[in-house]
């Protein structure tokens, strides 16, 4: 018997979530463009996704208001892709996935979330134990870890060993 494609039978909003974000790669796209990948061949580069899958994923996303898509070259026509509102009210869900997988499936540290205020550890829902506040995602300041590749092979990995605020668009050296 064939797997569904769609959870119609369920009655359900964790169901309804999963028909946006339950597709292998979405939410690591999201994860991305929440981390400041914005262009393209970022995300391609990074994710070593499929270029077909990626542009569907992308596609799927801008249509469904998590990213936008802007304009940021006219000639050659080059796009980017900015996390909307919508795309930003994802940030507890994978905080808590990055978490769990965290706790349960890694041996290692690969990236640190601060508040950028005062330098503490954001807790397991994303609140700042020393100031007593759920901190804003523009507000999270992301740390490398120290079970981090100090020296990946491509630039948007190299861009992400440096510290940096959630949703800023990363500063990718180009070779």
């Amino acid at each position: 018997m064939a797997l569904g494609k769609d959870y119609a039978t369920q009655e359900c909003s964790i169901a309804r979530a999963l028909e946006i974000v339950g597709e292998r790669w979405t939410l690591l796209v999201v994860r991305d463009a929440l981390y400041g990948v914005r262009r393209y061949n970022d995300f391609l580069v990074h994710l070593g996704i499929p270029r077909a899958v990626l542009a569907a994923r992308l596609q799927m996303l801008t249509e469904e208001g998590i990213l936008e898509k802007r304009r940021y070259q006219e000639s050659p026509p080059r796009d980017e892709y900015v996390v909307t509102d919508r795309g930003i009210a994802l940030w507890p869900a994978l905080r808590a996935l990055g978490r769990w997988g965290r706790e349960h499936y890694a041996e290692t540290v690969l990236r640190l979330f601060q508040h950028a205020e005062c330098g503490t550890e954001l807790g397991s829902y994303g609140e700042c134990p020393a100031c007593g506040i759920v901190v804003p995602v523009e507000d999270v300041l992301m740390v490398p870890g120290p079970g981090l590749d100090p020296d990946p092979a491509n630039p948007v990995s190299r861009a992400l060993l440096r510290p940096k605020r959630l949703l800023q668009p990363i500063a990718v050296d180009q070779v």
